[in-house]
């Protein structure tokens, strides 16, 4: 275990604990003499940690802090690389570039053993078949779940039917190969899924919808179970 990571897992000890723990217990956790983790403890609170106590006493840290450049261990940094650079290849346009400028900023303040772990990472994305082409661009659906307004929407459904709905969109499913939006539909006064690249056209409107989306997606998530489905299916259920 890299020194970085050493002095990660004692902050993530004393996070669990509200109350003063002592030294003896810290160093057993961490897998250190008492010694080093003294040293650790002057360490962090040098950086800024705000770790109060002393030897003898216990120590303990305030709640809520968190130290920017020792927020990563190395399988949490693996995951980041990895899913960062999925977005960057399947991902639109400014999704990519939202996850290249992620691990970018993230590198820029990590300790140089990290950042070179982050930078040397061995986890490649694989070539794949991008998504399907899109008439509607995923930012406008993108803005319309995180500010919880209604879409109306052109659609057309796997046999060429097309239909007007109103929707309230709450969650957006990437797969490999497409992407469906979820929402609840005012037309079927029921929960549906649909595939972005069948939306045709779409207006932002300016009305809410009158639930939360969490409280959407808690929903959806009930009547999935009810329903005996477990994930969403890659085809839309818009029939009927």
């Amino acid at each position: 275990m890299s020194r970085s990571e050493r002095l990660l897992s004692l902050l993530q000890v004393l996070r669990r604990h509200r109350r003063p723990v002592s030294g003896q217990f810290l160093a057993h956790e961490i897998g250190v003499s008492i010694r080093t983790l003294y040293r650790d403890i002057a360490s962090l609170q040098a950086q800024g940690a705000a770790i109060e106590g002393e030897p003898g006493v216990g120590y303990v840290m305030e709640p809520g802090f968190m130290l920017p450049p020792l927020m990563f261990g190395s399988d949490e940094l693996d995951a980041l690389v990895l899913g960062m650079r999925w977005v960057a290849d399947r991902g639109d346009r400014n999704l990519a570039n939202g996850a290249l400028n992620t691990l970018a900023k993230i590198a820029a303040v990590l300790p140089p053993d990290l950042r070179r772990e982050l930078q040397e990472s061995a986890l490649l994305v694989g070539a794949g078949q991008k998504t399907a082409n899109h008439l509607i661009t995923p930012d406008l659906l993108r803005v319309a779940i995180r500010n919880e307004r209604k879409l109306q929407i052109t659609y057309g459904d796997a046999s060429g039917a097309v239909s007007q709905r109103v929707v309230w969109p709450f969650a957006l499913v990437y797969f490999d190969q497409s992407r469906v939006l979820m929402c609840w539909c005012e037309l079927r006064s029921d929960f549906r899924n649909f595939r972005t690249d069948r939306i045709t056209q779409a207006e932002l409107l300016e009305l809410h919808y009158p639930k939360r989306r969490q409280a959407l997606l808690k929903e959806w998530r009930r009547s999935e179970h009810i329903a005996g489905r477990s994930i969403l299916p890659e085809t839309d259920s818009t029939s009927g």
